[in-house]
């Protein structure tokens, strides 16, 4: 009698193997924790779309960093082939030049998710976001979470996703197998949910019934009305501390320009951010309004023929830019290089040039905070 896991296929395997040292074992402990304290599961928001290489080996390994929308990532695997055209025009190969060039091009004109370029295969891939919850609010950051990049400096860490392989042969440990078994089941819509994107995710539950977990990111959340929402929905931070950054920067900037704060409301604000600076806080409170960093996981859903890619109901709202062009020039707004010369430097206006000062502000400010740190 043949052994039934030889006949089902890797995408509808869930492999739990067991997880090596000290931190791999703190780190299973309190995802199980997390299934108690935090048992019900959210989608959040806007999707996470990265554009990824089949490896020969198996898998897909993801080139770069997330984009909030399919035509960011369309953009970047352009890019992508354009540094291949630039490589194989280095090394003499024009062949080689040609077809990444005319990849590339093909990337400018066209809504491309899935190419074939010189024997390899590129794919634009769909990552689901989920945030577990609990009777207290969303997940926080876990103490086994990385989180060593000193205050205002998060921003200098790379993508955790880039260069991380998709593949659901790859072992997990047991709480991270049952969260993905639960994730690949959700579907994750609402009664209010337009009916294209109802349809979308229950034909992807089907047809991509497999699925991998990408490293966990970071966003902020904030609680209005007595209601837990996403504070910033197109955020994916590699740490908790760029969340906190990200939080501190609105405080000092974003929250005195747009909501048009006084003097004695601005050094309020900036205070807040200062505290939340020294403490690394996961919760404060601003104005009534409560704000957490939050634990954002991140599924990504695998069918019969590797990784799902965009949906026909995701937010999408630019064209390749060779389509943008054309519809520009076609409405009289594109101007060529040397008209654009011609007409000077833009002025600003004074609501822009205010944004432009707060900015410099802070700038400065991170500047002298750090050159005393080091004095």
């Amino acid at each position: 009698m043949s052994d039934y896991r030889e006949e089902t296929p890797a995408y509808l395997t869930i492999r739990v193997t067991q997880q090596e040292g000290p931190i791999a074992a703190f780190a299973e402990q309190e995802a199980w924790e997390a299934t108690t304290r935090y048992p019900e599961l959210m989608g959040v928001g806007l999707p996470e779309f990265f554009h990824a290489r089949e490896c020969e080996a198996g898998g897909w390994e993801l080139l770069g960093t997330g984009t909030d929308a399919p035509q960011g990532s369309r953009d970047s695997l352009g890019s992508h082939f354009r540094l291949a055209a630039k490589n194989a025009d280095d090394a003499g190969d024009e062949t080689a030049r040609r077809k990444w060039m005319a990849a590339a091009r093909r990337m400018d004109r066209e809504v491309v998710d899935d190419v074939r370029v010189r024997g390899e295969r590129f794919r634009i891939v769909r990552a689901g976001r989920f945030v577990r919850m609990g009777p207290n609010g969303p997940e926080p950051p876990r103490p086994s979470d990385p989180d060593t990049a000193e205050v205002g400096e998060a921003y200098r860490l790379g993508p955790t996703a880039k260069g991380f392989v998709v593949d659901p042969f790859t072992g997990t440990g047991l709480s991270n197998g049952i969260l993905k078994l639960e994730l690949v089941d959700f579907v994750g819509v609402t009664p209010d949910s337009p009916p294209e994107v109802t349809e979308d995710a229950r034909r992807a539950r089907l047809e991509y019934p497999g699925g991998v977990l990408l490293p966990a990111v970071f966003m902020i959340s904030e609680r209005v009305d007595g209601r837990w929402r996403s504070f910033d929905p197109g955020a994916a931070h590699t740490t908790p501390q760029a969340a906190r950054d990200s939080l501190a920067s609105w405080l000092r900037v974003m929250a005195p320009f747009t909501l048009r704060l006084d003097d004695d409301k601005r050094a309020e604000y900036a205070r807040i951010a200062d505290r939340l600076d020294e403490t690394r806080s996961n919760v404060t409170t601003v104005a009534g309004v409560r704000y957490r960093v939050t634990r954002v996981e991140r599924l990504v859903r695998i069918g019969p023929d590797g990784p799902e890619g965009p949906r026909t109901s995701d937010w999408d709202p630019e064209p390749p830019v060779d389509v943008q062009t054309r519809q520009l020039k076609e409405q009289g707004l594109w101007k060529e290089e040397d008209e654009e010369e011609a007409a000077g430097p833009i002025e600003l206006d004074e609501r822009t040039l205010e944004l432009q000062r707060l900015w410099e502000a802070e700038w400065e400010r991170r500047k002298n905070k750090k050159r005393k740190g080091t004095g």
